[in-house]
């Protein structure tokens, strides 16, 4: 008789890690419940309530992307869609004086994303790969020019207003004040964070890394890759739209912005950041993201160009996002090499700023002389004084460009030796890579 060798089933988790894991629950909601205490303005709880919506935007993309491999450009159609609906069902409630509060609201965004998601979706995820991404471009900009010309419900540029004061209050509030709006972005956000992750440990979060990586094996198997592709789009589209709805409840409209092609491109970009192939890499993502479009647009007019730039240099030098740079050093510090690291990282920091400081410097005074070519050549950019017809200032961008390049890719190599041997040790401590 043949010996049949039959695997068993992984050990269930010890209670320890139990704890340790419903800890980091407890301990995230008392973090979203103590902020408004420690940061009690106006522009923080407004920051705060948009990294909340960036967050459940960015991990509903990453169920595409980062879970089951679907590129797509066109996901701020069901994000849109979400806040539109949600204004109308605020306007409709109002004039018909039902008893729902705003709360509940943010669900009709989610059941629209779902239903346009399962609608359109069976089509779209047919195939995968640049297929589903040229589909998904298309589909955002038919719908985003729609919202120009079907003025009746998307309301033209001007978009569609309500006001969410005028429903059923809930425990005397009427959301009016933003630290109430932040209280509700805050809970529906730890809601949607923990279904997602929870979705991500079920088997079928386990097929869609499965269809990621090999549908055709999953095919051999015995599951449809393209029933596994429709149930993760449904899924996206379904908290994206609770994303959209939060958004329009916050601004208390929603307009063709909701739907374009920029709306898209930044949750690509926060997403692919933070890092897709991590869990909290799109939370990381849509924290930095938000900050650096907020802060870059307060000191400098071309804040685009710098975050295409920063996406590029992510793209090409930390294709795992900052999650996966910062993963990276997990063995190091596991091991007790990390700072056999440190050292050399200090010396690549100087080069390396020194030449980002001279793009700035060359990008600043560029654009003065294309966007404003006859106003004062005084120019402080990231409020730093510069004369930007002065000759001396076009040399010492050049000089800190060029000199900063090359000391940096000198220094950058050291810091990839000291790696290599600060690995090996903690690999000979015990600790796998």
């Amino acid at each position: 008789m043949r010996d049949v060798t039959v695997s068993a089933a992984p050990p269930p988790p010890a209670l320890a890690d139990k704890l340790k894991f419903y800890l980091i629950w407890i301990a995230v909601a008392a973090t979203l419940l103590l902020l408004p205490k420690i940061f009690s303005s106006g522009g923080s709880l407004t920051t705060f309530s948009l990294i909340g919506i960036s967050i459940m935007f960015a991990l509903s993309y990453n169920i595409l992307l980062g879970q089951t491999g679907m590129l797509s450009f066109g996901h701020a159609v069901y994000y849109g869609l979400g806040g539109f609906l949600a204004i109308h069902a605020i306007n409709f409630i109002v004039g018909h004086r039902f008893p729902i509060p705003l709360p509940l609201v943010p669900l009709i965004g989610g059941a629209t994303g779902l239903f346009f998601a399962a609608l359109i979706g069976w089509v779209m995820t047919q195939r995968s790969g640049t297929a589903f991404a040229m589909i998904s471009l298309g589909l955002a900009e038919l719908v985003a020019s729609s919202a120009l010309i079907l003025r009746s419900f998307f309301g033209g540029e001007a978009g569609v207003s309500a006001n969410r004061t005028k429903l059923l209050k809930l425990f005397d509030w009427n959301f009016g004040p933003q630290i109430q709006i932040y209280y509700l972005v805050a809970g529906w956000t730890l809601l949607a964070v923990i279904a997602m992750y929870a979705l991500t440990r079920t088997p079928f979060g386990r097929m869609c890394n499965a269809v990621r990586d090999n549908p055709e094996r999953v095919q051999f198997v015995g599951y449809d890759p393209h029933v596994v592709r429709y149930l993760a789009f449904c899924f996206a589209g379904l908290f994206a739209g609770i994303a959209g709805a939060l958004a329009a409840i916050n601004f208390e409209i929603a307009n063709s912005a909701y739907l374009g092609a920029v709306q898209s491109g930044t949750v690509l970009f926060a997403a692919y950041i933070g890092g897709i192939g991590f869990f909290i890499g799109p939370i990381v993502g849509a924290i930095f993201v938000t900050f650096l479009s907020l802060g870059l647009s307060d000191v400098t007019p071309v804040w685009q160009l710098y975050f295409g730039l920063f996406f590029i240099a992510v793209v090409m030098f930390a294709p795992g996002g900052i999650t996966g740079l910062l993963m990276m050093h997990r063995p190091l510090i596991k091991g007790g090499t990390m700072a056999r690291v440190l050292p050399s990282y200090a010396v690549a920091l100087l080069p390396t700023l020194a030449m980002v400081v001279g793009l700035m410097l060359a990008i600043e005074t560029t654009v003065h002389y294309t966007v404003n070519p006859g106003e004062d050549p005084h120019i402080r950019p990231f409020g730093l004084p510069f004369n930007a017809a002065s000759p001396l200032t076009w040399a010492t961008a050049l000089v800190l460009i060029i000199g900063g390049f090359a000391l940096a890719r000198l220094s950058w190599r050291r810091v990839g030796h000291a790696w290599d041997e600060a690995l090996t040790a903690a690999r000979q401590n015990g600790v796998a890579a």
